[in-house]
């Protein structure tokens, strides 16, 4: 089976493919990786890591779909995770593989962009965090971007009939009851 996790930036993605690793032992690939290893590898391609999500999965899309097919045909359970994938795309990928497919959309379209950056803030990952180093007006613009993505998303998965979760109210519930969902046939 090939687990899909995607949305929009700090919504959970990572977290939710990081609890499938630990709980399932189903190892998982990020977006991000791929998107940087374009964005610094092979910039020609115009792969980069200021285009907006959908750009970045409209233009990744050959490269992922095709990868995703090899997965499938390896037969091997998989995560994916990241922004870079979009409901009409991933519906026709599902329609595609019947049975060997299950993708979640988790984003935050109904919360204030303060209360979410306050969020980010208290929840930041050190060091590591890319976002969190910038500056507090970036910040904020990037969350309402990601706010406006995330009602994107949401439309997109009322279109194409895909599960959308969103984490505006109880992230930690939202991110259960995503995982919940991908998972719960395993044993």
């Amino acid at each position: 089976m090939l687990y899909l996790v995607s949305g929009t930036s700090r919504s959970g993605k990572t977290l939710i493919a990081k609890k499938i690793l630990g709980d399932k032992q189903i190892p998982y690939l990020s977006l991000d990786w791929l998107m940087m290893g374009f964005n610094d590898g092979i910039p020609e391609y115009g792969i980069h890591h200021l285009l907006w999500p959908n750009e970045i999965a409209e233009r990744m899309w050959p490269f992922l779909q095709g990868m995703i097919n090899c997965m499938l045909v390896d037969g091997m359970d998989y995560v994916i995770e990241g922004e870079a994938m979009l409901p009409p795309l991933i519906a026709e990928l599902v329609e595609q593989h019947p049975g060997k497919v299950k993708v979640v959309f988790v984003g935050y379209a109904e919360i204030d962009v303060e209360d979410k950056v306050a969020l980010v803030k208290e929840h930041s990952n050190g060091e590591n965090d890319w976002l969190t180093k910038e500056s507090d007006e970036y910040i904020r613009d990037h969350i309402g971007n990601m706010i406006a993505y995330s009602r994107m998303i949401k439309r997109g998965c009322e279109k194409h009939g895909l599960p959308y979760f969103d984490t505006s109210d109880d992230f930690p519930g939202a991110i259960e009851a995503a995982t919940d969902f991908l998972v719960r046939d395993l044993s």
